[in-house]
């Protein structure tokens, strides 16, 4: 059906709704803010000073953000405190409405908002769709979960006294984010806080801040009141002191952060002069275990599509390849040649692209770093190994076999399209390397013997196990991890917990 026949069978408010939703799409360039956003409103920096925005693919200038300081980052913890006084209050039907608009603005929009990501971060503009899907996703879940955050009635020991709990939103919430998931890991975290009833204050990674103002933008058409969101922009000389700002700052009730486990260590020191809630998704170094039992070619295609998505830069890319020695070389041959098949490097914009660039020239120096000392202790270079001509961001797809335990390549998370395999003998062997390391975010292995999954599955030390599957990540999920990986769950029913505190109530005097 036409929008004109729409309009022409619709009530007054009906076709205002179809017209503003027409008025929402809008071209890539024209969801560019050069600007952060605090209580409502677009600003600057009281320095006045900016910092800029790179390309990586290739270098070119984006844009200049706002390089605020503490004293700004201050200023936007006291308007979300003061936005938090009302929003608190509001009905969960309303705030339920707000984050149903917010996601229909972003999936009307879902091909420029890519198209932004594709620039500012570099990922293929397929994936950067799907991220947008995967980010709007947050907002249509968790305005479903606003309306289902419910107490208990507790049965009293005595006659005269009435028990119960309930949840309430535990105040302003600072949310540090990263530059690989620039749309999702904020709406992760700012859906489920929103939808609590809390305020937030956003400092985006300096690599990506566009993709966070582009939600502002959204937010304010979708009705979200001034001071509910706001997003404090910043440069990597001045990120520091931003974080310790909303780390120390009395107003904030909560911080949650996704980066490395270095980096979180510290926050939570910051955090701890205050007692804040916390919520922590760090560092991975995930094992792929393929079992002798496993279907080699379904295993391969999971090892394509978990390792090499974003060009290995997840925190839940497959780290550590183990391989049981009865299939090893078949799976490494397959992998092999897979990689060459379905792997094509460059600009993220180019329709066949598979792998577009690091997020900067030290993400590939790193790589390589890996890579190199991997060869050099005895791994044996099947294909790659060094930057690509594409650009000075860029890295061959690598594959490397005969990686032991003692190569950096198993201790450290790669963040780079770089596949490390390793051979072992028995289950015992696979779960005890698998677990041997400090962090535990998810994990992945294929086999087909049942007995065999249930006890691998309970055993890796991870908060994540995919079984017979690549891709974990889902809305509807649990995403966090133990040891060292982080503290809290994000998404699912569990998500908005994290974001609520829990009160009890005696009524005592009942006749």
């Amino acid at each position: 059906m036409s929008v004109i026949k729409l309009l022409g069978s619709r009530s007054l408010l009906s076709r205002l709704q179809v017209s503003r939703m027409a008025y929402s799409v809008r071209t890539a360039s024209q969801f560019l803010h050069e600007k952060a956003y605090v209580n409502g409103k677009w600003v600057d920096a009281k320095s006045g000073k900016t910092f800029q925005v790179l390309n990586p693919a290739n270098g070119g200038l984006m844009g200049s953000c706002p390089d605020m300081n503490a004293e700004d980052t201050q200023i936007a913890i006291q308007k979300a405190h003061t936005a938090f006084q009302s929003w608190k209050k509001s009905s969960v039907k309303e705030r339920s409405a707000v984050l149903r608009k917010w996601f229909n603005l972003m999936m009307e929009n879902q091909q420029e908002l890519g198209k932004l990501i594709t620039e500012e971060m570099g990922k293929p503009l397929k994936e950067a769709m799907g991220e947008i899907g995967y980010a709007a996703g947050f907002f249509e879940w968790f305005a479903e979960e606003a309306r289902r955050t419910y107490g208990d009635i507790i049965p009293s020991p005595v006659d005269s006294k009435r028990l119960l709990a309930i949840k309430q939103p535990v105040g302003v919430c600072g949310l540090i984010t990263p530059w690989n998931f620039p749309s999702a890991m904020i709406t992760r975290k700012a859906g489920a806080a929103i939808a609590a009833g809390c305020t937030v204050v956003i400092k985006p990674a300096e690599d990506t801040p566009f993709s966070a103002l582009v939600l502002c933008d959204l937010a304010e058409k979708a009705g979200l009141p001034p001071g509910v969101i706001n997003v404090v922009t910043c440069s990597r000389q001045n990120t520091v002191e931003v974080g310790k700002v909303l780390c120390e700052s009395p107003l904030v009730a909560k911080i949650s952060f996704t980066g490395s486990t270095n980096t979180g260590k510290i926050l939570l020191q910051q955090c701890a002069n205050t007692v804040k809630r916390v919520s922590m998704e760090l560092g991975g170094n995930a094992p792929f275990v393929v079992f002798d039992s496993a279907d080699v070619d379904a295993a391969v295609m999971g090892a394509m599509a978990c390792k090499f998505r974003v060009s290995g830069q997840t925190c839940v890319c497959a780290n550590r390849f183990l391989v049981q020695e009865g299939i090893h070389d078949q799976f490494v041959q397959k992998l092999g040649e897979q990689m060459l098949k379905q792997l094509k490097v460059g600009d993220g914009f180019s329709e066949d692209v598979t792998q577009g660039p690091l997020i900067n020239s030290k993400g590939v120096d790193k790589v390589d770093e890996l890579t190199q000392d991997a060869v050099s202790r005895g791994a044996q270079l099947k294909m790659g190994g060094k930057r690509h001509s594409a650009g000075e961001n860029y890295y061959e797809p690598t594959l490397l076999t005969d990686v032991t335990s003692e190569m950096r390549c198993f201790k450290e998370e790669i963040f780079g399209p770089v596949s490390a395999v390793i051979k072992f003998r028995t289950e015992e062997e696979a779960v005890a390397l698998a677990n041997a390391s400090s962090v535990g975010l998810a994990g992945y292995f294929f086999s087909r013997d049942l007995s065999q999954i249930w006890r691998v599955a309970e055993n890796m030390e991870v908060g994540m196990v995919a079984v017979n599957d690549g891709i974990l990540s889902t809305v509807e999920a649990p995403f966090g991890g133990v040891k060292e990986s982080g503290i809290g769950r994000e998404g699912s029913k569990y998500g908005i917990d994290e974001y609520m505190n829990i009160k009890y109530i005696c009524m005592g005097g009942i006749q």
